[in-house]
């Protein structure tokens, strides 16, 4: 979908300036919904990335709302989530490529504070962030033809992570 067809897709609501300032007079409260779920998925160790899309969508679905923005999110600071092209040259070039900005086998000034392993999985992590925004129109999640959205986890040893989806619109 062209970026000129999704500006034609989205539906803009303007308030006069009266409007708006009746409202405020009556206090007046635009509320809009906003539903959080949880996605539960198992890791391997070391950058394993995982294709959530599906899982997101089915949140946005069940949410019933049509247009606005969907958030995920890691609790944590070893995980990450972006969007990708999902296909295997990327799930080897991605790891290949954070193995080259935070090596593995170096010391970290983190393994020495908390006796463990996973300073390169918090930098990692730290780089890519935890979440992400990704707005929707008529309940279908705007991404490109070729675009995923992965949860990264990255640290060394496989981990059950729940993973938060937060969507808000109307």
């Amino acid at each position: 979908m062209g970026y000129i067809k999704i500006l034609n897709l989205i539906k803009v609501q303007y308030l006069t300036k009266e409007t708006f300032k009746n409202k405020i007079k009556q206090k007046t409260k635009i509320k809009m919904p906003v539903i959080t779920k949880t996605i539960s998925v198992e890791t391997k160790k070391d950058t394993d990335l995982i294709d959530i899309t599906n899982h997101v969508s089915a949140v946005l679905k069940s949410s019933g709302l049509a247009q606005g923005i969907a958030t995920v999110f890691v609790p944590g600071a070893t995980g990450s989530v972006s969007t990708i092209e999902y296909e295997p040259g990327l799930l080897k070039d991605i790891p290949e490529a954070l193995e080259r900005i935070a090596p593995s086998g170096i010391n970290y000034e983190h393994h020495k504070t908390w006796g463990d392993d996973n300073g390169k999985s918090h930098v990692r992590a730290t780089f890519l962030g935890p979440g992400i925004v990704v707005p929707f129109i008529n309940s279908q999640l705007i991404l490109g033809t070729w675009q995923q959205i992965v949860f990264m986890d990255f640290d060394t040893k496989a981990r059950k992570r729940k993973l938060i989806v937060q969507v808000m619109g109307e």
